[in-house]
């Protein structure tokens, strides 16, 4: 490892702003159980798969349904 570095010529990252952000989230744990689950089915990491089914909503505007009866 060197003592000191030259950044004198870097670039900004222009995916910078497409790379993910980290945030604290509460979910049931039914609801975790249940994206394991599927995750596992799908063979990929649970949490992108629930990034994958929050960004298929955002872009179909899909509106939650509640019923408080």
């Amino acid at each position: 490892m060197r003592k000191t570095y030259d950044f004198s010529k870097s670039v900004k990252n222009p995916y910078a702003k497409r790379l993910k952000k980290q945030i604290t989230i509460r979910l049931d744990a039914d609801t975790i159980s249940y994206f394991k689950a599927m995750a596992e089915d799908k063979g990929i990491p649970y949490q992108s798969l629930i990034n994958l089914y929050l960004r298929d909503c955002a872009a179909e505007h899909r509106e939650l349904k509640t019923n408080w009866a």
